[in-house]
């Protein structure tokens, strides 16, 4: 360490920990920084009001984190849940293997028009249809590959020649389908062109930038990571993926996504509904979600989110184990909107205390009558 940066003896131990978490080797590797809600614009009640109607509606809450001018301002599990324990992200995957092929892209190794045959020439049918050929990587991106129906993976054939050799009813570009199978061909095509899985790709350019240790994904039988699901992290993970983002790709002054992809990666690139009281009804990006409230999100089967919400310059990271994902998100529209304030407020110690209290005496349970509006 540069002994120019040591404190002056009269410092206190605290002053020097301030010190070291200024520290670009220190600063990239540490947790959040903490903020009372309050002196982040945010009201505590609100937040409690939030907290107790989530318990209570959604069958069952696991994490909820809320993070507001880069600052967390309330976090809470619930038991057996715990903030050092990962937690399956099912098809939240996706947005992480988005980011992947992000940087790919910008390191030149693919472009998004490439033709997804381009990458498996030993792997295309003897006779691939006109519409195989038109597929591409912006295609599996935006869940528009042509496929009517997913295809269902085996053992028995390895899974990148199952989804090229699935049928091709719809022009690629033109008919939204949900797609795991597409989100797994990403994740093949950055193994094909870097030489590494997923996993292992983002490690040094995502993960240990951002501070999240041991990343888990599963792979498919070829060793490819599963793209579409599998990863496993913890709550802040989520939180500091969604503030990364929300900050343009931006962390600790380092550009680590482009900004051009994270603009395109966010934005809504196909229609996929009109119902506007819908949240899954807004459009769909590149592996990530458009929301009500000019907001977007990554997500995952059974209430897995990272919302992202620039109007209020803050991201919630929620982790679940529900049927009802969009009675999730309306408790967060309808209890925690209206929390946010564009000024820091004035200290409220009663209802920090009884947000703590609140937040520290969660218990995850079973509501047998809740029932899935989506």
């Amino acid at each position: 360490m540069n002994c120019d940066l040591l404190p002056h003896p009269k410092f206190s131990i605290c002053n020097l920990f301030v010190l070291l978490m200024s520290l670009p080797c220190f600063a990239s590797t540490l947790s959040l920084p903490r903020s009372t809600p309050e002196e982040q614009g945010v009201s505590s009640a609100d937040i409690r009001a939030y907290v107790e109607a989530a318990d209570q509606k959604v069958n069952t809450m696991h994490s909820f984190m809320l993070v507001r001018h880069g600052h967390v301002v309330a976090e809470g599990w619930w038991k057996p849940e715990a903030a050092d324990k990962p937690h399956v992200m099912h098809s939240l995957s996706k947005s992480f293997t988005s980011t992947a092929v992000g940087l790919a892209v910008a390191d030149g190794k693919l472009s998004i028009d490439d033709p997804v045959l381009k990458f498996f020439p030993d792997d295309a049918p003897a006779n691939p249809s006109d519409k195989l050929k038109m597929m591409r990587v912006r295609d599996l991106l935006t869940m528009t590959s042509g496929h009517e129906v997913e295809v269902k993976f085996t053992t028995n054939m390895p899974w990148v020649q199952a989804f090229l050799a699935h049928p091709v009813p719809h022009k690629p570009g033109t008919h939204f389908q949900y797609n795991t199978p597409g989100s797994y061909m990403l994740s093949a095509i950055v193994t094909k062109v870097t030489g590494q899985t997923v996993l292992d790709y983002l490690k040094p350019r995502l993960f240990e930038p951002l501070g999240i240790e041991n990343p888990e994904w599963s792979s498919s039988p070829q060793g490819i990571s599963a793209g579409g699901f599998g990863l496993k992290i913890r709550t802040e993970d989520i939180a500091k993926f969604g503030l990364l983002y929300l900050q343009k790709g931006k962390w600790n002054g380092k550009q680590l996504v482009p900004e051009s992809w994270v603009e395109q990666a966010t934005s809504k690139q196909v229609s996929n509904g009109s119902d506007p009281t819908k949240d899954w009804d807004q459009g769909y990006c590149f592996q990530f979600w458009r929301c009500r409230h000019n907001a977007f999100r990554g997500d995952g089967a059974n209430g897995q989110f990272c919302i992202v919400m620039p109007d209020q310059d803050a991201v919630v990271a929620v982790t679940a184990d529900t049927r009802d994902m969009q009675g999730e998100l309306n408790v967060v529209w309808d209890n925690l909107l209206p929390a946010f304030h564009p000024k820091r407020l004035k200290a409220n110690k009663d209802e920090q205390a009884k947000l703590k209290e609140t937040l520290a005496n969660l218990n995850a349970h079973s509501a047998s009558s809740a029932k899935p509006s989506s």
